[in-house]
């Protein structure tokens, strides 16, 4: 169900009440609904924290309400949006997928999905394998064996243990691979010593309660220096990359993590998402940044000026439109994103020519079918499938 911002706010007790209200922000020039929806990861995860603090700035200087809907896995974020229930969603990379059409996606109610950019976070924290203390575990090879926590319908989460496990030259067949409902069931597990180590930022609510709990929890160490270690990890997940941690589990200013990383939260819209809305907002986050950057660990990272313009998902031409506005759109920005926008012209011209009656109704065959018809349809466009 869809929880109220303000309820939402109280029952994950974040500390978002005093927020400070910043100069004015020419709030005229914002046009937003009375009520905003946005999707989320489970409550108590950085995502949900930082969709909250928004929301709270939103509720502030646009006196527009957000409810935001927690979801444990990707299709049930994505849900909402591509029915046009929800105006935004907090992602993780699960948005890639989405939009490349795979794993969960390449299914016949789904399929490539058009989700186009406002803002994504890359903070201080780094996003990897959480493992509990009494595992032994030092190093990543030293997973070998030990109990990975997947989630049921989450290709984000689950991708992105395996390019960790790459990372330690091992694979899933290497490790007991143990599934949960959620993102949050996922996290218990290890508290309650159902697995040894799950994918999370090190910095979510769930990381802080299963450092406190007897088990412990650390983030293994992945040498940035370790180039095949990388080059298998860029063949799981391409879209990862070395990354520094100051804060969160197992990191500090004064002893940083060597791990991997990528933007999160990704705030995603559909493309058919009204332009003043998307426009609203990514005015409305860049203005009001001030208002929610300290908000919540990793809120910072959504700094308007930091943003990676040149990455896997191509941003709204709405949004476009206010980053111009504030001088941070490059003309290099602008020749990157046009080609993202034509993969996902290219990505749905080929869905919609498979996806008709006659394509397979067993699982097995359609997916066999789907990734050939992407396959051919990229490489004919001159653009790598990456995933075959």
């Amino acid at each position: 169900m869809y929880l109220h911002f303000r309820t939402i706010a109280l029952a994950a007790a974040l500390p978002i009440a005093s927020l400070a209200v910043g100069g004015p922000l020419r709030a005229q020039e914002v046009k937003l609904p009375s009520t905003l929806t946005f999707t989320a990861y489970d409550t108590g995860s950085s995502g949900f924290g930082i969709a909250v603090a928004v929301g709270k700035m939103l509720k502030d200087k646009y006196k527009s309400d957000v409810r935001v809907l927690p979801a444990g896995n990707d299709v049930a974020r994505l849900g909402p949006l591509k029915v046009g229930r929800a105006n935004m969603s907090a992602m993780g990379i699960g948005s890639y997928f989405a939009q490349e059409g795979l794993f969960e996606f390449a299914v016949k109610d789904w399929g490539p999905q058009p989700l186009q950019l406002i803002v994504a976070s890359t903070d201080c924290n780094v996003i990897s394998l959480g493992v509990a203390k009494d595992a032994g575990v030092k190093e990543a090879k030293d997973l070998k064996g030990k109990r990975i926590g997947f989630v049921v319908g989450s290709p984000a989460l689950n991708q992105n243990a395996l390019a960790i496990l790459a990372f330690g030259g091992l694979t899933k067949e290497d490790v007991k691979i143990a599934e949960f409902a959620s993102y949050g069931a996922m996290w218990k597990g290890i508290i309650n010593n159902e697995i040894d180590a799950a994918i999370a930022s090190n910095i979510s609510g769930q990381a802080k309660e299963a450092e406190s709990s007897p088990r412990g929890l650390i983030y293994p160490k992945l040498p940035h220096s370790d180039t095949a270690a990388w080059a298998r990890v860029a063949k799981v997940a391409p879209y990862y990359t070395p990354h520094k941690a100051t804060c969160g589990t197992s990191a500090s200013k004064e002893a940083p993590l060597e791990s991997s990383g990528y933007p999160y939260p990704i705030f995603v819209v559909q493309a058919n998402q009204p332009d003043d809305i998307v426009y609203g907002l990514a005015k409305a986050m860049n203005d009001g940044y001030d208002a929610y950057k300290d908000a919540v660990p990793g809120a910072s990272g959504l700094n308007p000026k930091t943003q990676n313009f040149q990455w896997v998902l191509p941003v709204h031409p709405a949004a476009v439109k206010a980053f111009k506005e504030a001088k941070i759109w490059k003309d290099a920005d602008e020749a990157h994103n046009q080609k993202l926008l034509e993969r996902q012209k290219v990505l749905a011209s080929a869905w919609a020519s498979f996806n008709t009656a006659s394509a397979p109704e067993d699982k097995d065959a359609f997916l066999k079918g789907w990734m050939t018809a992407r396959k051919a349809a990229l490489q004919k466009a001159g653009m790598d499938p990456i995933f075959e």
